[in-house]
């Protein structure tokens, strides 16, 4: 990512923050979660929540690392893919910017890919989805308050201090840049542009250098398909047995979403 693009990014999270806000507020209404705390699982918070949007929830390796997540919602039942062949911190950010799109996208969608390069931005919608990310996993007032504790133990290195917020808040590195400067953090307002061309090595080997748990860079490679298999197949039985479809269409269907995952996985 470039300077440009990021100072674009930042803009937009300053003059949309309020909105964005109220959008949160209102989604932990709905959940009973307490405002601006951290959040330690989210995807164990937003499943149910989901749920009764119309959406399932569930993870899945894909062979395609440059895809972050999927979602589709037709007539019936919706869903949401989060692909965990990429970093936890990753999946986390995606399943929480999966929230504005469920929650509050004004425009209808039927089906729509996120991807986990920089094209990711590329959209307003996208804008508000990633804002709405970011304030949910690392909140104004615990972000400030830890900001200052790791830029006292990196002695003022900017980088070492955003690689520590990073394992904090198990989010990825341009996630914890971004929210850094658009809460005016940093000393220095100009974004230094060693700070964007960090590769994923460098960041391992920062973590490694200051004894971080390293794991969240790694896949989790979660499957949940023989779940998703096993729920198809009850609700196909409950169906037949009210009419609605025969046991053809049924085993149709399970061949056809095994046929896919297949392809998905690589297989």
């Amino acid at each position: 990512m470039n300077t440009d693009k990021l100072r674009m990014i930042i803009d937009y999270s300053k003059g949309h923050r309020e909105d964005i806000s109220s959008m949160i507020r209102k989604f932990c209404a709905i959940t009973g979660m307490d405002y601006d705390n951290d959040v330690l699982n989210i995807l164990q918070i937003v499943r149910s929540s989901f749920r009764e949007r119309g959406y399932l929830v569930f993870e899945m390796p894909f062979a395609d690392g440059e895809i972050g997540a999927l979602c589709y919602k037709g007539d019936g039942m919706g869903y949401v893919v989060i692909n965990t062949s990429l970093p936890r911190v990753n999946a986390n950010f995606a399943i929480t910017h999966e929230i504005y799109h469920v929650f509050f996208q004004e425009s209808e969608f039927v089906s729509k890919i996120e991807f986990s390069n920089d094209d990711y931005y590329d959209h307003e919608e996208e804008y508000a989805a990633n804002l709405m990310a970011g304030m949910m996993l690392m909140p104004e007032i615990s972000f400030r308050r830890m900001y200052r504790r790791f830029s006292e133990e990196s002695k003022g290195n900017e980088l070492d201090t955003i690689i520590r917020l990073m394992a904090y808040y198990q989010v990825p590195y341009m996630a914890a840049l971004v929210r850094c400067y658009e809460l005016d953090l940093p000393a220095k307002h100009t974004i230094p542009e060693e700070l964007l061309s960090i590769t994923r090595a460098d960041v391992k080997g920062k973590f490694r250098e200051m004894w971080l748990d390293d794991s969240i860079l790694e896949a989790s490679n979660k499957d949940d398909y023989e779940l998703i298999e096993s729920f198809v197949e009850n609700k196909g039985k409950e169906y037949i047995k009210d009419s609605y479809i025969n046991e053809r269409t049924l085993k149709k269907a399970l061949h056809n979403m095994r046929t896919l995952h297949d392809k998905i996985e690589g297989e």
